[in-house]
């Protein structure tokens, strides 16, 4: 067998809009279900749609918000939005709320803010980093 590795992901697509994160989701499974270690998602540019609270998918559609949250739970994987891209698109956690007098946060549980210096270190600690 061979030894596991340790994964970081970057996720540019939103999460409806293009097949993007939808991939990444499916490439995380399949990581985790060969046995390697995920440490973590970077969703970034677009890519931070996926960390919205507010994102209501029709009923017969999949909820990938909902898959990331319980695929970190599940795996101890951290989902990191870029915070400067995340504002920019209305992505809000409660700290970056009340600290720009907002009214509301909406950043979905499971998810944090993180700046560029969290995918740099992961781009540094980790075995492979992968770009969807």
């Amino acid at each position: 067998m061979n030894p596991s590795l340790c994964y970081a992901l970057v996720v540019n697509g939103s999460v409806y809009g293009s097949q993007s994160s939808r991939v990444a989701f499916l490439f995380a499974q399949a990581l985790i279900k060969k046995g390697h270690i995920l440490k973590s998602v970077f969703f970034y540019q677009d890519g931070v749609s996926n960390g919205s609270s507010l994102t209501v998918p029709a009923n017969d559609e999949f909820d990938l918000v909902q898959a990331w949250q319980k695929l970190a739970s599940e795996n101890h994987v951290s989902l990191e939005t870029c915070v400067a891209a995340a504002l920019r698109r209305g992505i809000v956690s409660e700290n970056e709320a009340h600290q720009h007098n907002l009214e509301s946060s909406n950043l979905a549980d499971g998810f944090v803010q993180a700046g560029l210096g969290s995918l740099a270190e992961s781009m540094l600690t980790q075995d492979r980093v992968v770009q969807f």
